[in-house]
């Protein structure tokens, strides 16, 4: 897909499909063309009075240089931000005009406000058409025969805004790509690989701890999680530092990610249902996001430094597998009995969080597809958030906000810690049916330096839509890149 910014008149605008998004209060466009205004102040009449719905296709029979023309109503679509709706309306148009062979388009935000908008629309643009094609037959892109224009006001300030809006796109659809590859594929050591391209791309410091290593330096997490496993465990870092900037002092912020991936996760010998245990080749959609986001930030270039941590592991049965009653011994001295080897992504973050108070954290966050019990309590829209800092569990929730993404804060409450005691070690790992969400923040809390900013994301909900919403198919979304993108983007702005 070609997408340009246009700044000519609307009588010189040439189109297949024009696409013109109406709202009760904003005016995202100037049509500058009496006879079509007329036609487009009548639909909004009709749609603000509640006599239509839905979007309205026509020709304009006075333009033979506009094919059609689309009209949305932001209207229809209720409990989203305005952001959102548009974002939604773009990729509908984007898809009708794929589906119908209009291949060129033009959406008009040539309007004060319109103009506000280039980059959202351009981000909804690019992660219309995803698909993850790779092993059919008919590879082609849906999208690669499409032209669109953005029809603005100021063609320089929004070509800036088009291109950050395709940045975040690009990174989303390429965690998405990762959370679609086959587990025999997509391996930890691929996994790895793809770390180490991504750190030479952007000039990344790389470090990879192989198993020996892991054992070497007491990551015993992934030993005994990816002890069934015919792929080694491993964990890498990539870190990138700002430029230095003559006269400012370097900012004294550390964030890290902490990225959970499990490239596949049969439940090991307390072995998941064989329903739906294909989607879990997306276990490692916390491991995708961080990766997504570090690619973003390769080119936005954040203010602070921002290391990854990505926690990589195969989770299955065999004769060496991890077996229930086991004891894992944690480089803090915190022993694990592991009651439940289903529960292994808590037993792998362990050892990130351990890794990033090693290399200096001010600040952590650890993301990760990691209880069926959030899902239960927040379904496929809202990512379970906990965490130990205020400031930083708003500003998580504030920047999701901005990129649409939800959040929902869960307790830590101290008096549910009794849940995690084990009569044969310090904790276990499967504390009961109770408070799943809740009970795994605790576990991962317990492996969190002290003094340290911390927060918990829990994306099993998000990380895979079973069926489409929004401007996203069924399948993975990608969720977290965008929001870790924009903390680390504009740190300044969310933590003061």
């Amino acid at each position: 897909m070609f997408l340009k910014p246009i700044a000519g008149p609307p009588s010189e605008w040439k189109a297949d499909l024009l696409v013109l998004i109406l709202d009760k209060t904003e005016t995202f466009f100037d049509l500058q063309d009496e006879e079509l205004q007329k036609r487009v102040d009548g639909l909004k009449a009709e749609y603000v009075e509640g006599k239509r719905d839905g979007s309205f296709l026509f020709e304009p029979r006075h333009r033979q240089d506009i094919g059609a023309v689309v009209v949305y109503y932001t209207g229809d679509y209720k409990g989203f931000s305005v952001a959102e709706i548009l974002k939604t309306c773009v990729a509908s148009a984007v898809k009708l005009a794929s589906q119908s062979k209009r291949n060129h388009l033009i959406l008009a935000l040539n309007s004060p406000a319109g103009q506000e908008y280039a980059s959202q629309a351009a981000e909804a643009a690019g992660m219309a058409l995803w698909s993850f094609n790779r092993y059919k037959k008919d590879k082609k892109d849906p999208s690669a025969d499409l032209s669109v224009d953005l029809a603005v006001l100021n063609q320089e300030a929004a070509e800036q805004a088009i291109g950050q809006g395709l940045v975040l796109a690009n990174c989303v659809n390429m965690a998405r790509n990762m959370c679609s590859e086959p587990g025999d594929v997509l391996n930890p050591q691929t996994l790895a690989a793809m770390g180490q391209e991504l750190a030479q791309e952007f000039g990344y410091q790389f470090k990879l701890y192989e198993e020996a290593q892991l054992k070497e330096e007491g990551f015993l997490g992934h030993i005994k999680v990816g002890s069934g496993s015919q792929y080694p465990p491993c964990m890498f870092s990539l870190t990138y530092t700002p430029p230095q900037v003559e006269g400012q002092e370097p900012s004294p912020v550390h964030l890290v990610l902490v990225g959970k991936g499990l490239t596949f996760d049969s439940g090991g010998l307390s072995l998941k249902p064989a329903a739906n245990m294909q989607e879990m080749k997306g276990d490692m959609g916390g491991a995708a996001a961080v990766l997504g986001a570090m690619r973003a930030l390769g080119t936005l270039k954040p203010k602070i430094k921002v290391t990854a941590i990505i926690c990589c592991a195969e989770n299955m049965p065999d004769g060496q597998a991890v077996r229930p009653g086991d004891i894992i011994v944690y480089k803090n001295g915190k022993s694990v009995q592991v009651d439940n080897t289903d529960a292994e992504g808590r037993l792998v973050l362990a050892d990130g969080l351990l890794l990033a108070a090693e290399l200096g954290a001010t600040h952590v966050i650890d993301i990760c597809t990691l209880t069926g019990a959030c899902i239960r309590a927040l379904g496929e829209s809202f990512t379970g958030l906990m965490g130990n800092n205020r400031s930083l569990v708003n500003a998580i929730t504030f920047a999701g906000g901005v990129q649409g993404e939800s959040y929902w804060k869960l307790p830590l409450p101290l008096e549910y810690r009794e849940m995690l005691k084990s009569p044969f070690a310090d904790l276990t790992n499967s504390p009961g049916p109770l408070a799943g969400a809740v009970t795994a923040g605790l576990f991962l809390k317990e492996f969190v330096a002290d003094g340290l900013n911390w927060a918990h994301l829990d994306i099993a909900g998000p990380s895979w839509r079973s069926k489409p919403w929004k401007y996203y198919p069924a399948g993975p979304t990608g969720v977290g890149v965008r929001t870790l993108t924009e903390l680390a983007w504009h740190w300044e702005e969310y933590i003061k």
